[in-house]
């Protein structure tokens, strides 16, 4: 019989997506209040690699990344996307308007070896953590760098946000 050694290693991080700056503002609020003070955040960065969230987010929607200090329970990330659940639908209900979901909240987390990142979406290359939350693989450390896989969301194999998760990396080494 296997005997687990350790508990992976993990930072905890989430990416925001929102229609414009002022929600991407009022998304990392709400994080700040429930997970603590972030640690650091990324850049901004235009949200130009599909059009899959137009009817959510509108025309122009933007990114970024805030991370926060210490290690954290890999375990816990379900229960961490299903308080971002709920962010995401008080902030809808703040926002109103015609957009569905004006802030879109990604939790996650970094290992040495990878970025995990939950979803409310199953499909073949997730798994079900619990309460209909499941995660995936997005990213994996390879070689020295950030490498994709199949299913990673065009805007994270873009290398576009490789710097910011790598220097979050650099903190575990």
């Amino acid at each position: 019989m296997a005997t687990p050694r350790f508990l992976e290693r993990a930072l905890f991080f989430c990416g925001l997506l929102a229609a414009g700056r002022e929600e991407l503002a009022a998304g990392a609020d709400a994080l700040e209040r429930e997970f603590g003070p972030a640690r650091c955040g990324s850049p901004v960065w235009r949200f130009d690699n599909t059009d899959y969230y137009l009817d959510e987010l509108g025309p122009q929607p933007v990114r970024a990344f805030l991370a926060w200090e210490g290690e954290v329970d890999t375990t816990d990330l379900a229960r961490r996307k299903l308080l971002t659940n709920a962010m995401e639908i008080d902030l809808a209900a703040r926002f109103g308007g015609p957009l569905t979901r004006p802030v879109n909240l990604d939790p996650g987390y970094l290992t040495l070896a990878k970025v995990v990142l939950a979803s409310a979406k199953n499909y073949a290359h997730r798994i079900h953590l619990r309460d209909g939350i499941f995660a995936e693989v997005t990213l994996q450390y390879r070689g020295g760098a950030l490498r994709t896989l199949p299913w990673t969301f065009p805007d994270y194999g873009s290398g576009r946000y490789d710097r910011f998760f790598l220097e979050l990396r650099q903190t575990l080494a």
